[in-house]
């Protein structure tokens, strides 16, 4: 099993970035993923969730509005659309499977001016 984050970056507030994860080694489109992120000095948080097929999604509250989970089960690959960001966003950002164990190393968002 493997999950592949990528698009991370430094930004200024208010910018916008869209972070992709691939996944491979499992019948992704079988699964229910997340989004979770962990900011330095702090437990990691769960910021947005997904359905396997993609029809219910889920959003922490200081996220809603801004950010949109989605996939494409096709490609096996899960996004997060994340606008209007914050400092307070700065995180490590990873995907993860429901249910398991499942999770990728990990993209970093820096949100700064």
């Amino acid at each position: 099993v493997q999950l592949v984050e990528s698009g991370g970056n430094m930004v200024q507030p208010g910018g916008s970035l869209r972070l992709s994860c691939a996944a491979s080694g499992f019948t992704f489109s079988t699964y229910d993923m997340s989004w979770l992120r962990q900011a330095p000095g702090k437990g990691p948080e769960w910021v947005s969730g997904i359905n396997s097929g993609g029809g219910r999604t889920y959003y922490e509250d200081s996220v809603k509005g801004r950010f949109t989970i989605s996939r494409d089960n096709s490609k096996k690959t899960l996004y997060l659309q994340m606008n209007s960001l914050k400092p307070e966003d700065t995180a490590l950002y990873y995907c993860a499977a429901g249910g398991t164990s499942w999770r990728g190393q990990g993209t970093q968002v820096t949100v700064s001016s």
